[in-house]
C-alpha cells in the first residue's frame, strides 16, 4: 500500500514539473521569440499606444524640420506631420497607423523611433529620470532651394528630377510628379487614412510610384553620352571624326528603318562627332555604336552604373543594358532605345561622372543621422563607385556638352555667366505611344557643382527635340538654385 502511494505521488510531481515546464516554455515563446511579431499585430492596440507615445524623432532638410511628431489628442498621444506636404515625399515616404511605413520613415525608423540599440545610454537615463524616450534625427542631403525649384518646374508634369553633387554623390533634388500629400496617410484615423489610400492606388498618374529611384524608363538620345563615352576611349574616334549621317538607315538583317528624329539627314549626310552631339544625330550614333559593338557599349555602361544595384538607402530599381546584342539591336542600343532601361538616378550619375573627371561615386540621401541630444552618430562618407573614362575623355565629352547647350538642342537650359553642359534626349516608349522627354546636364562646366537630370512622360512625338523644350528649363532652374543664380 505504502509503495503504491509513493508511486503515485511520483507520478504526480513529474506532472506537475512537465506543466511548469510547459508554462515556462510558453511564457519564453510569448516574451522572447514571438514577442515581435505579437506586437506588431495589427489588433494590438496596445503596441500602437506604446509606439505612438513616443516622440518620433525629425527628419531634417537644411536643418528644418520636414517630418515632425506632434502632440496629438486621443489614445495614441503623437501623430507624424509633414509641414512641407508632397514636397519631400520622395525620400521621407510616409508613417501610416494602417500602411505603414516608406522611404527614410522605413529605413531609419529604430533612430527616428528611439530603439536604436545606440540610444540604450540615453533609454536608461530617460527611465531613471522618468522622461518620456525620444528619437533621434535623420539630416537629409537634399537642397531645399534645388527641390522647390524642380517641384515647381514639375507642375502639371509626369516625370521625375534628380540633383547630385558630382564630386560627393550627395543627393541635391529627389522629386516625383504628380506627388501626394503624406500627411492624409499619417492621420491617426483609420477610416480616413484607407480613404486617402484607396483615392491614391485608384488614380491613373501612379502618384504613389517614387518616379526618381523606383521607374525605369527608355534614356533615349542621353544614352549617347555614354555611346560618345565609348568611342572617345576606343582611340577610334576623336571630335572631328566624321560620320555617316544619312536621313535614315535600314536596320542590319531587317526590313525596319531607323531615322533621324526630324526625318532630315544630319550635316551634308556626314558629321563630325561633336556635331553629332550638337544636333543629336540618331544615324550618326547608331553607325558608331555598331563600329564599336554591343560588347564595348555594355562594358561602358555597366562602368557609369548599369546592370548594378544601389541604395542610396532606400533600394534604386537597377537601369539596364542588354547582353548579347545583334548589329540591329546594338545600332538601336546605341541610341538609348530597345531594351536599354534607366532611372533618373542613373542619368544624373552619368552626367556626375562626366563632370567629376570619370569618376562615378555612389548616390547617398542621408548626410548625418543624429541622436536624441543630437550628437552625431554617423555622418555619410564619399564612396567611389568606380572609374568610367580617363579625366581626358571626361573633358572632351565636357566641351562637347557645352556646345550642345550654347548652339544645340539644348539652348533652353542656358545660364547667363555660366558655362553648362547638358544633352537633350526623347525617347520612344511604344507604338503609337507618346515619347519621353530627358535632359541631362552640369554646372559650371569647369568644376560641376551640381548634376541633373530630368525626365518628362508623355511628350508629343513631333519629330522635335522635345527634351530641350520640356525638361531643359526644369534643369535649368535646378541648377540656378544650386548656383544662387
Amino acid at each position: 500500500m505504502i509503495g503504491s502511494l509513493a508511486v503515485t505521488i511520483r507520478r504526480l510531481s513529474i506532472f506537475v514539473a512537465l506543466l511548469f515546464l510547459a508554462l515556462m516554455v510558453n511564457i519564453n515563446l510569448v516574451q522572447v521569440t514571438r514577442a515581435s511579431s505579437l506586437a506588431n499585430e495589427p489588433g494590438n492596440s496596445r503596441g500602437l499606444i506604446r509606439e505612438y507615445s513616443r516622440q518620433r524623432g525629425p527628419i531634417l532638410v537644411d536643418g528644418v524640420p520636414v517630418a515632425v511628431s506632434v502632440a496629438g489628442s486621443g489614445t495614441l498621444k503623437y501623430q507624424r506631420t509633414y509641414p512641407y506636404s508632397g514636397l519631400y515625399v520622395s525620400a521621407t515616404g510616409f508613417y501610416s497607423l494602417i500602411y505603414g511605413r516608406t522611404g527614410i520613415e522605413r529605413i531609419e525608423d529604430s533612430v527616428l523611433s528611439g530603439t536604436d540599440p545606440r540610444f540604450s545610454i540615453q533609454q536608461l537615463s530617460d527611465l531613471i529620470a522618468g522622461r518620456p524616450t525620444k528619437g533621434g534625427s535623420v539630416l537629409l542631403t537634399i537642397n531645399a532651394k534645388a527641390q522647390e525649384a524642380a517641384a515647381a518646374g514639375m507642375v502639371g508634369k509626369i516625370g521625375a528630377v534628380v540633383a547630385i553633387q558630382p564630386s560627393t554623390g550627395a543627393i541635391l533634388a529627389l522629386v516625383q510628379s504628380p506627388t501626394f500629400n503624406p500627411n492624409l496617410l499619417a492621420v491617426n484615423n483609420g477610416t480616413a487614412e484607407q480613404a486617402a489610400w484607396n483615392a491614391l492606388i485608384t488614380d491613373p498618374r501612379q502618384p504613389l510610384l517614387n518616379r526618381p529611384l523606383a521607374q525605369v524608363y527608355p534614356p533615349g538620345s542621353t544614352f549617347k553620352l555614354v555611346t560618345l563615352t565609348a568611342a572617345l576611349s576606343s582611340g577610334k574616334y576623336n571630335l572631328t571624326t566624321e560620320i555617316p549621317s544619312p536621313a535614315a538607315i535600314r536596320l542590319p538583317n531587317s526590313t525596319a528603318m531607323l531615322p533621324n528624329d526630324n526625318g532630315s539627314r544630319c550635316g551634308n549626310g556626314h558629321v563630325t562627332l561633336l556635331q553629332a552631339l550638337e544636333v543629336s544625330c540618331n544615324t550618326a550614333f547608331a553607325n558608331v555604336g555598331m563600329s564599336l559593338g554591343g560588347d564595348a557599349l555594355l562594358a561602358q555602361a555597366e562602368k557609369f552604373g548599369f546592370n548594378s544595384s544601389f541604395q542610396v538607402p532606400m533600394t534604386a530599381a537597377t537601369s539596364r543594358f542588354p547582353s548579347n546584342l545583334d548589329p540591329a539591336q546594338t545600332a538601336l542600343s546605341a541610341i538609348g532605345q530597345y531594351d536599354v532601361r534607366a532611372t533618373a538616378m542613373q542619368m544624373a550619375m552619368v552626367a556626375a561622372a562626366i563632370s567629376n573627371h570619370g569618376v562615378v561615386n555612389e548616390p547617398y540621401l542621408i548626410q548625418q543621422v543624429l541622436g536624441p541630444d543630437l550628437a552625431p552618430l554617423e555622418t555619410a562618407q564619399v564612396h567611389p563607385f568606380g572609374t568610367a573614362m580617363s579625366p581626358l575623355v571626361a573633358a572632351e565629352v565636357t566641351a562637347m556638352m557645352v556646345g550642345v547647350v550654347q548652339s544645340g538642342t539644348g539652348t533652353a537650359a542656358q545660364i547667363p555667366g555660366v558655362a553648362v553642359a547638358g544633352k537633350t534626349g526623347t525617347a520612344q516608349t511604344a507604338p503609337g505611344q507618346p515619347a519621353d522627354a530627358w535632359f541631362v546636364s552640369f554646372a559650371p562646366a569647369q568644376s560641376g557643382d551640381v548634376a541633373v537630370a530630368v525626365v518628362v512622360e508623355g511628350a508629343p512625338n513631333d519629330g522635335q527635340i522635345s527634351g530641350g523644350r520640356l525638361a531643359a528649363p526644369v534643369a535649368r532652374a535646378v541648377m540656378e538654385a544650386i548656383l544662387n543664380k
